[in-house]
C-alpha cells in the first residue's frame, strides 16, 4: 500500500468534507492560483489547467505526497460563469441561468510530487434551473449566500430547490470535488481504500 502523505490543494471546506468520506488521512494547503481565465480559453480547459496549477502550486512544499488538485467553471450558452463573489454577480447568474441547462467541468488532478506522475480528468454534470422568479433568486441568494460557487447555487444545500434536472458523471462533482474519478486515481497510485 501506498503510504505517502495525501494533501488535498484547496480550502474549500466542501472538498474537504467530501474528501473525509473516503476515510484516509489528509492534510490540506491553499494553492494561492489566480482562477481568472485566460483569453479564449474553454471552460473546460479552464478547469483542468487550474486543478494542476493547484497541484503543482503545493507540490514544492510536499515533496513526497499525492496532490489533489480540483477546478469547477459553470459554461452557459457559451459563458463561462465563475464564482459569483458579490450578491449582485450571483442575482445576474441565476437570472441568466433560470430555465436553461448549465454545464459544470469540474476537473481533478492527482499528481505524485514524488515521481511526478500526473493524472487528470474531467467531470461533466448538467444542471436544469427552474424558471425562477426574482424573488425566488433573491430569497434564496439571502439565506444561502453561495457567493464563491460557481453558478451561485449549492446543490448540497437550499441551491438543490431550484434545480428542476441533475444528470452528469459524479453527483460529487457538483459539490467540487469528483470521488469516483479520485478513488479511481488513487488506486492506480496503489493506495487501497478497504
Amino acid at each position: 500500500m501506498n503510504s505517502q502523505l495525501l494533501v488535498l490543494a484547496s480550502t474549500s471546506i466542501y472538498r474537504s468534507e467530501l474528501l473525509k468520506r473516503l476515510q484516509l488521512p489528509f492534510e490540506t494547503a491553499a494553492p494561492n492560483v489566480d482562477e481568472t481565465p485566460l483569453p479564449d480559453e474553454s471552460a473546460q480547459a479552464t478547469s483542468v489547467r487550474l486543478a494542476q496549477e493547484k497541484a503543482r502550486a503545493v507540490a514544492a512544499s510536499y515533496p513526497d505526497a499525492l496532490i489533489i488538485g480540483s477546478d469547477q467553471v459553470a459554461l452557459l450558452e457559451g459563458a463561462q460563469l465563475g464564482k459569483p463573489l458579490t450578491h449582485d454577480n450571483a442575482v445576474r447568474q441565476l437570472r441568466a441561468m433560470r430555465g436553461k441547462t448549465t454545464c459544470f467541468y469540474t476537473a481533478l488532478t492527482l499528481l505524485n510530487s514524488k515521481t511526478g506522475q500526473l493524472q487528470t480528468e474531467v467531470a461533466e454534470n448538467y444542471v436544469t434551473l427552474r424558471d425562477l422568479s426574482d424573488a425566488e433568486i433573491e430569497g434564496y441568494l439571502r439565506k444561502e449566500q453561495p457567493y464563491n460557487c460557481a453558478g451561485s447555487a449549492k446543490s448540497e444545500g437550499l441551491g438543490i430547490a431550484l434545480m428542476s434536472k441533475m444528470t452528469g458523471d459524479d453527483p460529487n462533482a457538483l459539490v467540487g470535488l469528483p470521488l469516483i474519478l479520485l478513488t479511481g486515481m488513487l488506486r492506480r497510485e496503489n493506495v487501497r481504500l478497504f
